[in-house]
């Protein structure tokens, strides 16, 4: 199995910056792309962004784009999200996910991916 084990969140002002970190276990984990994640209270879990694996493709959702950076450390199994400029609207957990799917199109669904972390809390104040 894939383990995943986010860190890094914690309490940010709006305008600041976070890198969020994700740590995975086992070889296979560059083959996957990963995703990020983010569920506020009483919300279902939304798509924030998401890179392939070896091609370094991404995707994220419009209201981060421009502001969110993911990226990957293959060699080491590291996923990052880096988060500028944050806003209170992104207070969530955020998690890290894992799809074994080796289709082209990343997916945007969390149903879609295999593996989870255990979800990190960001808090952002105005």
């Amino acid at each position: 199995q894939v383990q995943l084990v986010e860190s890094g969140g914690g309490l940010v002002q709006a305008g600041g910056s976070l890198r969020l970190s994700c740590a995975a276990s086992g070889r296979t984990f560059s083959r996957y792309t990963t995703g990020w994640f983010r569920q506020a209270p009483g919300k279902e879990r939304e798509f924030v962004g998401a890179i392939s694996s070896t091609s370094g493709r991404t995707n994220y959702a419009d209201s981060v784009k421009g502001r969110f950076t993911i990226s990957r450390d293959n060699a080491n199994n590291m996923v990052y999200l880096q988060m500028n400029s944050p806003k209170p609207a992104d207070t969530a957990v955020y998690y890290c996910a894992a799809d074994v799917d080796s289709s082209l199109l990343i997916s945007t669904i969390a149903s879609r991916y295999d593996y989870w972390g255990q979800g990190t809390q960001v808090t952002v104040s105005s």
